[in-house]
Order: structure tokens, then C-alpha cells, then sequence
């Protein structure tokens, strides 16, 4: 019973000793900054997907600012707006 708690012992002493070693050798942990953010996801307004606003097709369409998944979706709710206004 003695060796197996001098072991124990022996092993947390070993294990902080390493830990303070490889902490003082390894570079540390950098914050968080702006690119480790989530991106904002922004709604297609033609097939209702989420997109990043970063790779979103960007277009402004009767004063306001609309985000696309691809032109496709772009050319798709222009023409269906048209038809909507006939």
C-alpha cells in the first residue's frame, strides 16, 4: 500500500515537472481575434439558403443591399420580379 502511494506521488510530481517543462517550451495560447470569429450569415432572398456574408454575391436591388448564394440565384429573382410587377 505504501509503494502504490509513493508511486502516486511520484507520478503527479513527474507529471507537473513535465507540464511547466513543455508550457515554458511551446508557444503560448494566442487570444482570439477577428478572423477566429464566426462568420455573419446572411438569408438568399430567392432560395432562402444561409450563406457567409464574406462569399455572398452582393447586390443592390430597389435601395436595398441583397445577398446571393451564386449569380444563378441573382438572375433568378430579378426575372421572377419582373414577372411579379407584370
Amino acid at each position: 500500500m505504501l509503494r502504490f502511494i509513493l508511486f502516486t506521488i511520484l507520478f503527479f510530481i513527474l507529471y507537473y515537472v513535465l507540464a511547466h517543462l513543455l508550457r515554458s517550451i511551446l508557444p503560448p495560447k494566442k487570444r482570439m481575434n477577428r478572423e477566429s470569429e464566426p462568420e455573419e450569415l446572411v438569408q438568399d432572398p430567392h432560395c432562402q439558403t444561409y450563406i457567409p456574408r464574406a462569399t455572398a454575391v452582393k447586390k443592390r436591388i430597389s435601395g436595398n443591399v441583397l445577398y446571393f448564394c451564386s449569380q444563378e440565384c441573382v438572375k433568378r429573382y430579378l426575372k421572377r420580379d419582373e414577372q411579379a410587377m407584370r
